[in-house]
C-alpha cells in the first residue's frame, strides 16, 4: 500500500531545520507546498498542546482531508512533525522515539550548531530507514 507521509523537525524558533517526504506514493507537483503548508498550520496547535500536557507524543493534532498530523516534542520544544494517512500509531511512536535518538546524536556533535539546518546525509538515510520500516 502506498502511503503518503512528510517529515519535518521544526526548531523551538519554529524554523524548519529538516524536511523529508518519506512517503511511498508517487508525488504530485504541488504536493510539497501542500504538505509544508499542511504542517506549518498545525504549529500553532502544537504551541497550545505543548503547554498543556507533559506527553512527548501529541498523537494525532490535526486532519485535512484524509491526511492526519501526529506530533512529538521533545524537552528543548523541538517538534517532529509528521504528516501521513496510515493508521499505525505504535508505529508512527516507534518512529518518533528513534528519530529523536538520531536527533540527540545530531546535537551531541560538536560541529553541529544547535537550530541551524540538519544537513547530513547520514541522518537523511536514517530518518528514510525508519520511515520505511514503521511506517
Amino acid at each position: 500500500m502506498a502511503t503518503t507521509a512528510c517529515f519535518i523537525i521544526v526548531s523551538r524558533n519554529d524554523i524548519p531545520i529538516y524536511e523529508s517526504e518519506v512517503g511511498t506514493a508517487t508525488k504530485r507537483e504541488d504536493a510539497a507546498q501542500l504538505h509544508q503548508f499542511i504542517l506549518h498550520a498545525a504549529l500553532d496547535i502544537v504551541q497550545d498542546l505543548a503547554w498543556t500536557t507533559s506527553a512527548m507524543y501529541l498523537k494525532s493534532i490535526d486532519r485535512f482531508n484524509d491526511l492526519v498530523v501526529s506530533v512529538y516534542v521533545t524537552a528543548g520544544h523541538t517538534r517532529f512533525m509528521l504528516l501521513h494517512d496510515s493508521r499505525n500509531d505504535d508505529g508512527i511512536k516507534s518512529f518518533f522515539q528513534e528519530v529523536h535518538e538520531l536527533y540527540i546524536k545530531i546535537l551531541l556533535n560538536p560541529l553541529y550548531l544547535p537550530g541551524s539546518r540538519i544537513t547530513s546525509s547520514h541522518f537523511d538515510t536514517k530518518v528514510r530507514a525508519l520511515a520505511r520500516k514503521y511506517l
